[in-house]
């Protein structure tokens, strides 16, 4: 699964965010989310297979911590449109300024 397809979904991005937030346990999530514990693992095997988390064991607890890696491969995915929307912007703001001219 690519993180395209995990982002998808809102619960994950709210994972995701606590996560970036902090490393977290699956409790943690829980009460963070609001979420029952197998609707978070559920989710966090998502963001697992996306290789946007990475567990780090700790005696009986799981710590969800973010990789940015796949993060970095969105924003170069996504660099072109802000650009284009950037142009846009940027074109907006010169007519909305000539129509301010006297």
């Amino acid at each position: 699964m690519d993180a395209f397809t995990a982002l998808v979904e809102p619960n994950r991005r709210l994972l995701l965010d606590a996560i970036r937030v902090r490393p977290s346990t699956v409790n943690m999530l829980v009460e963070t989310a609001g979420l029952s514990q197998p609707a978070v693992s559920k989710h966090l095997k998502v963001l697992r297979q996306a290789k946007l988390v990475t567990v780090r064991p700790d005696g009986q607890k799981r710590w969800y911590c973010l990789n940015p890696a796949p993060l970095q491969e969105l924003e170069t995915y996504l660099e072109p449109y802000r650009q284009f929307l950037n142009d846009r912007l940027d074109g907006l703001e010169r007519y909305l300024d000539q129509m301010q001219a006297p």
